[in-house]
């Protein structure tokens, strides 16, 4: 007979250990703080280990360096740092629907074309899955596919079976045997995931694992979970239509200044060759509508950003933003009240950014100042520019990194000049720089 694994419960506020659960943590008097955890004693470490072996950094640093796998899907393998890592652990999260199965479908569907690739799915019945899979094209003798909800099954399968990438959908489906609480739980979602972790990094396997959200858009369970992964991916976007954006929150293998950006269709997430073209391409020139030049990663953008401005039928005027912070958009109004004599206290303020993206950019600062004030006065960009500049509580417009690829994408787009902060040099003959607000407004609004 097998003996049963031991389970300890452990305070994630002080650390103090416990032979079985309360509610009450008795040394530091936190509540619903004590955990469930597979024990791993001193002793047995003692007992069982065996001296590392230990080799210089130089001499490992002249081996042969791992060969990346290539999912070759648009700018995915730019966002991973050139390709997925042998042995490497990826989490990908994303709100629901918003295409991560579908994402990694294609993904397991492309790789498996040259590798052993298998498809592990505790959400969906294997029908289902190959029901995606027909659909998107992707099927394929190579790609395996096997559903189980238990944690155990699948690290078993992981060290046992000689593949290069396997694709767990989703974390929160699996469940430890040892562990007593319900699937999705905070113990089940560590433990499961250092369990097939430890298998993953033992063969030399790339795992791709899909994480939940909640409601407030963070990774749902711990966030050690985050730090037991090499790779955070995060997929965002409308759900319901425009671009989706995926992107790298953490990544030990490369930058997390990159991007990919996708559009669903019948056939799944294809990649946007120009996206700055295709979110311009219904544009009308109108009061209130002002171009920005921003950075999706590394890659430069031009989104329109819209204004509208009303007089309030209530005393206290409303303030609303899609794909823009709301707290900033509030600053940036009490800015424009300040230093400009635009009057704003009586009026209906809304911003949308076309295309379903969010921007967090500082740069997108100038561009909504000027949405607000073309659309307040009635008033078009007497020229037909690109947009961008962080403006600061005096009204003045700072410097944004990456200046000469945002006008560049003005330029090639056939725009007739960028407006923005002063550049250190003069190269940037495309720049018509300005030095606050008013006077952005003053020479560029007719």
């Amino acid at each position: 007979m097998v003996k049963k694994a031991k389970v300890s419960y452990v305070c994630s506020a002080c650390g103090a250990m416990y032979s079985s659960w309360a509610g009450k943590c008795t040394n530091c008097g936190e509540w619903n703080t004590i955990l469930e955890k597979l024990a791993v004693t001193t002793a047995t470490a003692k007992q069982s280990g065996t001296k590392l072996q230990l080799r210089s950094i130089d001499e490992v640093a002249k081996s042969k360096p791992l060969e990346r796998i290539k999912a070759n899907i648009g700018d995915m393998d730019d966002v991973l740092g050139g390709g997925i890592v042998p042995g490497s652990v990826i989490l990908l999260a994303g709100q629901p629907g918003i295409g991560k199965s579908t994402l990694l479908m294609q993904v397991a569907a492309n790789i498996a074309k040259n590798h052993k690739v298998m498809y592990i799915s505790g959400e969906e019945s294997a029908e289902q899955v190959a029901m995606r899979a027909s659909r998107l094209g992707s099927g394929g003798a190579s790609l395996m596919l096997a559903t189980s909800t238990s944690a155990n099954d699948v690290a078993s399968t992981v060290a046992s079976e000689s593949v290069d990438l396997v694709v767990v959908d989703s974390i929160q489906t699996l469940a430890c045997s040892e562990i007593s609480s319900a699937a999705g739980s905070v113990s089940q979602i560590t433990n499961s995931t250092q369990l097939i972790t430890q298998a993953a990094k033992a063969t030399n396997t790339a795992l791709l694992i899909v994480g939940h959200v909640t409601k407030e858009g963070s990774i749902a369970g711990p966030k050690v979970l985050e730090h037991l992964v090499d790779v955070v991916l995060q997929l965002e976007g409308d759900r319901y239509g425009g671009f989706k954006v995926l992107r790298a929150v953490k990544n030990r293998f490369g930058s997390t200044n990159e991007a990919s950006i996708f559009d669903m269709q019948e056939g799944g997430l294809k990649p946007v060759e120009n996206p700055s073209a295709a979110l311009l391409a219904e544009r009308q020139v109108s009061d209130g509508s002002v171009v920005l030049a921003t950075l999706e990663g590394n890659r430069p953008l031009l989104v329109e950003v819209q204004a509208l401005v009303n007089t309030s039928s209530y005393g206290y005027p409303k303030r609303t933003a899609s794909g823009f912070d709301i707290n900033r958009l509030n600053l940036l109004v009490a800015v424009l009240e300040k230093r400009t004599k635009l009057n704003l206290s009586d009026k209906d303020i809304f911003i949308n950014i076309v295309g379903g993206l969010k921007i967090n950019d500082p740069a997108a600062d100038l561009a909504v100042c000027m949405a607000i004030g073309s659309a307040a006065k009635g008033l078009k960009l007497s020229k037909d520019a690109v947009v961008y500049g962080e403006v600061g509580l005096s009204g003045e417009i700072r410097h944004v990194p990456q200046a000469e690829k945002r006008v560049a994408e003005g330029k090639k787009l056939g725009f007739e000049l960028a407006v923005g902060p002063k550049y250190k040099s003069n190269k940037l003959t495309f720049l018509h720089p300005v030095s606050d607000v008013r006077e952005a407004l003053n020479t560029f609004l007719q």
